[in-house]
């Protein structure tokens, strides 16, 4: 095998598929880059027991020219070396050779590294998957989906199933809903074209999956082709294929968490709000929640305060839009108000309760979209 590839290129689909390359591996093989030099071009491979990240480098692409020679053959490489060597080559231009005896040769500039490779026989056969579930959607819209749901998973293997991204079709809208049981994060998106025959009633995709996707995919109106079977997900643009195991089990029925009526509503400014929390959350930190309590006032004002006897206290009155219903005092984590009150889009904020002891939820003001459900904490 030989290549003679533009490096940077090269760089990027290696930061791509070694999201995938884990050293603690049950497979020894897994813990390295599959390189594989084919007539079109190189196909790179990273793996691990949940993903599976392939990147392709065309030989040439809108006039742009990333491979000047190519010999076909495919190597394991190692993951933690050859990025670092290939990450500081002196020259923009990059020669990698491989022999019968597994040797590689890697030479830029004036520069030569000679590394032990492995065999490619030995690396598991990726399938793709093959499903009668196909679908598109814009990157864009995807990646938003994934960052205003997937904070809220489960970090805890108690509930594994929790550690995941719940998807739905519901009518002609696609659901993302998240929880770790002390607060909630939904999404949803209108479907222009209902996908057909969807035939899982739900699909829980790994949070890990969708970090390390999210991640890789540029911010793009391009399309993410979708496919799924019983128990995986790809999700494949022109020249990125990343399959993710999708988690056994029955994700909790979310919809009756939800409140249906109000006793309280507060219509607030959503920066404004954010710093008031994140302020009141500096006194907050030596707490085992990060607990603050916010509590309305007269003249369409809330007060936001903490108390942390060791260090001191802290209160913030600040004015909001409107206040409806009865006056409420409420203590909450500072951290899932904050978290959920970045991923708002909309300048305002509408936050419904029903009771210092009930969950409340947040929505932008304009549409109904994305909704964050927190489980208040019991303070007094």
């Amino acid at each position: 095998m030989k290549i003679v590839i533009n490096r940077d290129k090269l760089i990027e689909s290696i930061q791509h598929v070694t999201k995938a390359i884990s050293s603690k591996t049950a497979i020894p093989i897994l813990a390295g880059l599959k390189v594989q030099a084919t007539a079109n071009g190189i196909t790179l491979t990273g793996s691990n027991s949940d993903i599976t990240i392939e990147s392709f480098i065309p030989i040439e692409e809108e006039g742009i020219q990333f491979i000047d020679e190519l010999e076909q053959g495919e190597i394991i490489v190692h993951a933690k070396y050859f990025p670092e060597i290939i990450r500081k080559l002196p020259s923009s231009t990059v020669e990698i050779n491989a022999d019968e005896n597994l040797q590689i040769t890697i030479q830029s500039g004036h520069a030569e590294f000679h590394l032990n490779g492995q065999d490619a026989d030995e690396y598991p056969q990726i399938s793709q998957i093959q499903t009668e579930t196909n679908f598109e959607l814009p990157i864009n819209l995807i990646k938003d989906m994934i960052k205003q749901t997937v904070f809220a998973v489960s970090t805890s293997e108690t509930r594994p199933i929790l550690t995941g991204v719940n998807i739905k079709v519901e009518g002609d809208h696609l659901h993302f809903i998240a929880t770790d049981s002390h607060r909630l994060a939904a999404n949803k998106l209108p479907l222009n074209n209902t996908i057909e025959e969807f035939p899982f009633d739900q699909v829980v995709i790994p949070g890990k999956s969708l970090n390390e996707l999210s991640k890789i995919l540029d911010d793009t109106e391009d399309k993410l082709q979708i496919s799924i079977s019983e128990n995986q997900i790809a999700f494949q643009t022109n020249h990125l294929y990343f399959l993710s195991r999708l988690l056994d089990g029955k994700y909790p029925e979310t919809s009756r968490l939800i409140p249906e009526e109000s006793k309280t509503v507060i219509h607030a400014d959503t920066k404004n709000l954010l710093q008031a929390v994140d302020r009141a959350s500096l006194l907050a930190k030596d707490n085992h929640n990060n607990v603050i309590r916010l509590q309305t006032k007269e003249d369409q004002t809330i007060e936001i305060s903490s108390n942390s006897p060791e260090i001191g206290k802290v209160e913030e009155e600040i004015s909001v839009a409107k206040i409806d219903g009865e006056e409420l005092k409420i203590s909450f984590s500072s951290k899932y108000m904050i978290d959920a009150l970045k991923i708002m889009e909309s300048d305002q904020v509408k936050i419904e309760f029903t009771g210092a002891m009930r969950p409340f939820i947040i929505k932008p003001i304009d549409h109904d979209q994305i909704l964050q459900l927190i489980l208040p904490v019991r303070t007094f």
